[in-house]
């Protein structure tokens, strides 16, 4: 079943790529199997199935499976993230996009150096305003973004945002397209460290329009793994 829906994501992206027209249907696009709130069983059979990024939303479960994990994949962290839990964040995850603020960068930067890591970031752009998500305003970005740059244990590899859960998910398609324009905009800058390449934005129910409109990297679970275990 995982691997089914697995290859059926794959080739709804593939589809959703040959209808860009904002940026070249041939630019590839990065998967993440999100496997919160499913047990490491699911987990293996998705990397089994050809997943080589994993996403997890929080700290203590990631740890708890990635322990029992005997498999080689990438790791993101794609959740809210508290500065009391940077440590273990820096220790486990490979690419931590929910970076919303230079108070938690800064705290990542303290850890990343005591670890001897550098740690890739995506910055997190609260582009609908939503005051149930974290995020970056837009009108801040250039400012953190320039802060961060400057530091020497972590690295900003790109963007992150979510859209809100509209009924009508075509709804999603003008903020996607906003994004992608400021992700254009950072990418074009002279930064100093920075390494932009990534945007990530789209989740399940909304992962084909971000295709559509530049996503590069999508967080993908329920289409994957089915409705979550609680």
């Amino acid at each position: 079943m995982i691997k089914e829906n697995y290859q059926r994501v794959l080739a709804a992206i593939d589809e959703a790529r040959s209808r860009r027209t904002v940026v070249p249907k041939e630019l590839p696009v990065k998967l993440i199997a999100v496997t919160k709130n499913h047990d490491v069983a699911a987990m293996r059979e998705a990397i089994d199935a050809g997943a080589s990024d994993i996403g997890e939303n929080r700290i203590q479960e990631a740890k708890a499976k990635f322990e029992m994990l005997d498999r080689q994949v990438t790791r993101h962290l794609i959740g809210h993230l508290q500065t009391n839990k940077a440590r273990q964040a820096v220790k486990y995850f490979d690419l931590i996009h929910s970076v919303d603020s230079l108070h938690l960068a800064e705290a990542l930067e303290k850890e990343a150096e005591k670890q001897g890591k550098l740690q890739d970031i995506l910055l997190q752009v609260n582009l609908a305003r939503e005051e149930s998500k974290s995020g970056l305003e837009k009108e801040q970005l250039l400012e953190v973004f320039k802060q961060v740059d400057a530091f020497l244990h972590l690295r900003i590899r790109g963007l992150m945002c979510m859209a809100p859960n509209y009924e009508d998910v075509e709804m999603c398609r003008p903020l996607f397209r906003e994004m992608h324009g400021i992700y254009q905009q950072v990418k074009g800058m002279p930064w100093h460290r920075a390494k932009v390449e990534y945007l990530s934005m789209g989740m399940s129910h909304d992962y084909e329009i971000a295709v559509e409109e530049g996503a590069n990297i999508v967080r993908v679970g329920t289409a994957i793994f089915g409705l979550r275990q609680y």
